[in-house]
């Protein structure tokens, strides 16, 4: 891999230099030609206001990679988002069922709608799904969320995500860091655009008042700021009965009560491994809609989670996180708004250390920006999807 100086590209270009007036966006789309393929509940989260300024012309493909019917109901209805056209199925299967199937579903549908191009977002298997048949029937290809790396060739994710980069047609790359990671895999700076993340926006539009925020706080039975809010569902944490078993120790361990919203992978993986987290500090609750899950973080002394989207979020509403995993593909948010470990007793030193000056860590963080911009990401992924369709 070839060595690279860091470049900052514009947020987005536009045929004459001007800001698109995004009140013309519809318009200047045909109705249904912007394929939208999303497959879990982070898509849906960092899609919304791309799909939301794309209006009629997006076609929204719900590949059932996240296939609690429920829980995905509640993140379109959240954002205010139509149901999807088309709704395939292919939860539960293993990655290479998954893949194999929603591309060859994904081909037929494109066979027969011919859409302009096709967006895809993130790293998941609906990602390397949809770039492949997108491929397959020539048809452009935006990936949403371009040039994260880990450098963890143990990841799938990071698999899904260099697939969907080198066979786009444009790359929107939320920082400086990734759009680095871009030209030092040789994917030429004409492809690429820096927008910054959608999340932020979704992020400040679902983030309930202060008044709401306490009172989802006390209905979980903890008082503000003084619990942790975690999650966890990555197959490296989940999959392994004695780092599970670990991770639940730990949290048991923390001095203040874990509020810990249990992800279905996980609580399959404690059925199947006949594990009973009964520590007195931790609650557990089943899957929470985006708008309470927000609010508890918010309102918390600090995040221990393994996902991806939390290392985003808790960089807008400023609170400190615990990264439980090997690496991360979020290297902006590390030694800043998050710490990076692997499962044991770390997990609570590090805790101790923030509970020894809670206000003064909050405080801190308050004054730091997030490296993931500002709300004006969707906009600037669409006037550069515009532009790419208009050359």
């Amino acid at each position: 891999m070839r060595q690279c100086k860091r470049r900052t590209l514009p947020s987005a270009q536009t045929r004459d230099g001007e800001t698109i007036d995004t009140s013309s966006f519809s318009a200047s789309l045909p109705e249904r030609s912007v394929a939208v393929v999303l497959g879990t509940r982070p898509e849906i989260i960092k899609l919304a206001g791309i799909v939301e300024l794309l209006g009629p012309a997006a076609w929204i493909i719900h590949t059932g990679q996240h296939y609690d019917d429920d829980m995905t109901r509640i993140f379109f209805e959240e954002f205010g988002m139509r149901h999807p056209d088309v709704h395939i199925q292919i939860g539960g299967a293993t990655r290479g069922t998954q893949i194999g199937a929603a591309t060859t579903m994904l081909d037929e549908l494109f066979g027969e709608l011919r859409p302009q191009c096709v967006i895809v977002q993130g790293d998941t298997n609906t990602v390397a799904a949809g770039s492949l048949a997108a491929n397959a029937r020539g048809i452009r290809l935006v990936h949403v969320e371009a040039g994260l790396r880990s450098n963890d060739r143990t990841m799938p994710e990071e698999h899904n995500r260099i697939i969907a980069d080198h066979l786009a047609d444009l790359c929107l790359a939320p920082t400086d860091i990734a759009v680095e990671n871009l030209a030092a895999e040789n994917i030429d700076e004409t492809r690429v655009r820096k927008t910054g993340n959608t999340i932020v926006e979704a992020v400040h539009r679902l983030m309930p008042d202060v008044t709401d925020r306490r009172s989802i706080t006390v209905a979980h039975g903890v008082r503000p700021g003084q619990f942790a809010l975690a999650t966890f569902h990555r197959p490296e944490n989940v999959d392994d009965a004695a780092v599970l078993e670990e991770i639940l120790l730990q949290l048991g361990n923390l001095p203040i009560p874990v509020v810990l919203p249990l992800h279905p992978r996980t609580r399959k993986r404690l059925d199947d491994y006949g594990l009973v987290p009964n520590m007195d500090n931790i609650t557990i609750v089943s899957p929470i809609g985006y708008r309470e899950f927000l609010a508890l973080g918010a309102e918390s002394a600090f995040v221990i989670s393994d996902s991806g989207g939390v290392q985003e979020e808790v960089s807008v509403y400023k609170r400190p996180l615990i990264v439980v995993r090997r690496s991360t593909e979020r290297p902006e948010v590390i030694g800043t708004f998050a710490q990076l470990v692997q499962p044991g007793p770390v997990i609570a030193q590090i805790a101790v250390g923030w509970m020894d000056d809670l206000s003064g860590v909050h405080e801190t963080l308050g004054t730091l920006e997030s490296p993931y911009g500002d709300d004006g990401a969707p906009r600037r992924s669409v006037e550069s999807i515009v532009e790419m369709l208009d050359r």
